[in-house]
């Protein structure tokens, strides 16, 4: 079987058979993953704690990494941001991978009419720009996670269906389907324990690099005030709040989060395609 995992224009120059890299890379997400999960424990102050006399202060002790022009303490907002900026790409690659696997094994098996529907239907998704959908539900339902994680969601379902219909057309034709049919297994048992589990690795692969570009586009909502509430820590609206330090002098602020949705993005997508091209050459 062929593995093909659907890549954007750029990501080749991210591919590399360094183990070295991946296994720092796979370093980074877990370290990145329990700062989200353990937060409150280690941020070392009030994320949210204001102190306007104490504005654009430099490092210190207290302040390792400064404060904003708020007064806040960007370490604090830093560590909290992390479970915010990586909750929503979670509901979104969660939501469009359940969705879309479902889309896409319902369209390989069936066929027909059922695989004409299915298909049409989430081609016509890729004519609406993911973040132009996530801006306008936004502007109808208001700031939050919920709306933009659901429309970018939506936008990144047919890469996983498309991804997940061909690899279960490939499946289809082995002879271990015509073999389970033949013992009386229906289709959907099949499906569930023993397709499924063959295209996972392919899938959650693709989910990887699509956590990373999920992530982008929502510190990008953030960013451009369509995210989360002023007060919440985030990565991306962190950046829109030390634009001010910036043009004061005082870049921290608004380039460690900048550095963290770089760094957390690229690793994503380089344990992503690592993970690809193991199963790639498995297969071969």
């Amino acid at each position: 079987m062929t593995v093909a995992v659907l890549r954007r224009p750029g990501l080749a120059r991210l591919r590399t058979n360094r183990p070295l890299l991946h296994v720092l890379c796979l370093g980074f997400v877990c370290l990145v993953v329990l700062t989200a999960l353990l937060a409150p424990w280690l941020a070392p102050a009030d994320p949210n704690a204001a102190d306007l006399g104490n504005a654009l202060a430099g490092t210190s002790t207290a302040h390792p990494f400064g404060v904003d022009a708020s007064g806040r303490d960007t370490l604090s907002r830093l560590v909290t941001g992390a479970r915010t900026s990586l909750l929503g790409p979670l509901g979104v690659v969660a939501f469009s991978t359940v969705a879309g696997v479902a889309i896409g094994i319902a369209a390989a098996w069936r066929g027909g009419w059922l695989d004409s529907v299915l298909s049409r239907s989430t081609e016509l998704v890729f004519a609406f720009p993911g973040m132009l959908l996530a801006i306008l539900i936004v502007s109808v339902y208001g700031e939050g996670l919920f709306a933009p994680v659901i429309a970018l969601a939506v936008a990144y379902l047919p890469y996983v269906s498309r991804l997940t219909r061909s690899l279960a057309l490939a499946e289809r034709e082995r002879p271990y389907v015509s073999a389970y049919s033949v013992q009386g297994h229906s289709g959907l048992q099949v499906c569930l324990r023993h397709v499924l589990p063959n295209i996972a690795p392919v899938v959650l692969a693709q989910s990887a690099i699509n956590f990373g570009y999920a992530l982008i586009d929502l510190a990008g909502l953030s960013f451009l005030g369509l995210g989360v509430p002023a007060l919440t820590p985030d990565w991306g609206r962190m950046v829109f709040d030390g634009q001010t330090a910036i043009q004061r002098g005082y870049p921290l602020s608004a380039f460690l989060p900048c550095a963290a949705i770089v760094l957390t993005v690229v690793a994503f997508n380089v344990v992503g395609e690592r993970w690809a091209d193991q199963v790639a050459r498995r297969d071969k």
